[in-house]
């Protein structure tokens, strides 16, 4: 007869511990009841679970169910004061900042731009403590999109050449607490594989237009970075008649564009898309062009890895260079059929992206954190109530 599996009671409560947090972090208060329900564990194992984190403020009391029959249950939740995770998007113009809990909740919200002479990171740093003034709580970590290339230490590869880190240092040093870079577009990217356009499928490339032109890659569900952060920088993909190295699109190559179909080149991007839209012939064209290069690009990736769908996002989700990239791809459709689908956050993708994997790296930080803390404060009460009993002899 096999022996029914085991193991020490410290590990079995940890893992019913972090079972017990993460479904108080996914659902929001819950009764004893409903957790049993939700987790699969005992109402034992549940019961002892809770004293623990309730002695170690994890979690804290969330009102009544007053909705099920029979006398109303008591509801738990983590403790709002857990601590805080900040996620941070810029763009070459300014910051956004949203502080998060751990149930991924935005608490506080600020957006400012960045000052004509000034220090990006001093200008960041101002944004979270006035997100932080909002809030009671320790900040545990931040989390921040970056136009560029991003090296698999933190280091930023932009127009102004590598860093070496130095900005990811600096900022860590100026909010005191751990600090993650990553790349816009793969945050993006992110974003769409875990609630968006690309979550049913297997593998997408997004395609993000702003300043710059940018692919996030995800091939079986998982994000490709690449060897050295370079993955996706399709912005300089070759296209026949540029030379090697020169941008296929962005904000510098959309203002030649609308130079030579007369357009004024200091318009902002968008008002040419509203313009095709409503039927100027010049924007048409303009536009028509833009799509051209778009679909291009997205044919280039396509022969190299074909991935399910193509994600547009960014301006390229406005429904004028839609419409230019989906006539491009039907004359394509012959020798290279592509499926286009359009972003589900719009401009605020890389932040939505941000958002999520703060709060998924804050619920780790602090669960790991919390369930040896709670088995040593444990542990050291059953300790004194022995030393106490056995003084009593």
């Amino acid at each position: 007869m096999a022996r029914p599996l085991a193991g020490p009671q410290t590990l079995l409560r940890t893992l019913n511990g972090r079972a017990i947090l993460e479904t108080l972090a996914r659902r929001g208060p819950l009764t004893r009841s409903e957790l049993v329900g939700e987790t699969g564990l005992s109402r034992t194992a549940v019961t002892q679970v809770l004293r623990m984190f309730e002695s170690s403020s994890a979690v804290a009391a969330a009102g009544l169910d007053r909705d099920t029959r029979g006398p109303a249950a008591g509801r738990v939740a983590l403790h709002p004061q857990l601590g805080f995770a900040a996620a941070v998007h810029v763009d070459p113009h300014a910051a956004h900042v949203v502080l998060v809990d751990p149930t991924g909740t935005v608490r506080a919200e600020q957006h400012g731009a960045f000052p004509v002479q000034g220090d990006r990171v001093e200008h960041i740093a101002a944004l979270v403590e006035a997100c932080r003034s909002a809030v009671r709580g320790p900040l545990v970590l931040t989390v921040v999109a970056v136009p560029g290339i991003v090296t698999a230490d933190g280091g930023i590869r932009d127009d102004q050449g590598p860093d070496g880190g130095a900005f990811r240092a600096s900022l860590a040093t100026r909010l005191d607490c751990p600090v993650r870079v990553e790349n816009d577009v793969n945050l993006a990217a992110l974003a769409e594989l875990t609630e968006g356009s690309g979550a049913e499928l297997a593998s997408f490339a997004l395609l993000l237009l702003d300043d710059g032109l940018g692919a996030g890659i995800v091939i079986d569900g998982v994000l490709h970075r690449g060897f050295s952060g370079v993955a996706g920088e399709v912005m300089y993909v070759p296209q026949t008649p540029l030379p090697i190295g020169a941008p296929v699109l962005g904000e510098d190559v959309v203002q030649d564009l609308a130079t030579a179909h007369g357009l004024d080149p200091e318009e902002p991007l968008d008002r040419h898309l509203d313009a095709a839209s409503a039927g100027d012939e010049a924007a048409l064209a303009l536009v028509s062009e833009m799509g051209r290069r778009l679909a291009y690009v997205a044919g280039t990736i396509a022969l190299v890895l074909d991935p399910e769908a193509f994600v547009l996002s960014g301006y390229a989700a406005h429904p004028a260079l839609v419409d230019a990239v989906a006539a491009v791809a039907e004359e394509l459709a012959a020798q290279l059929p592509m499926r286009f689908t359009v972003s589900s956050f719009g401009p605020e993708a890389p932040l939505v992206g941000a958002v999520d994997q703060a709060a998924s790296a804050l619920r780790a930080t602090v669960f790991s954190q919390l369930v040896p803390s709670a088995e040593r404060r444990t542990g050291r009460r059953a300790a004194e109530r022995r030393v106490l009993v056995e003084g009593g002899r």
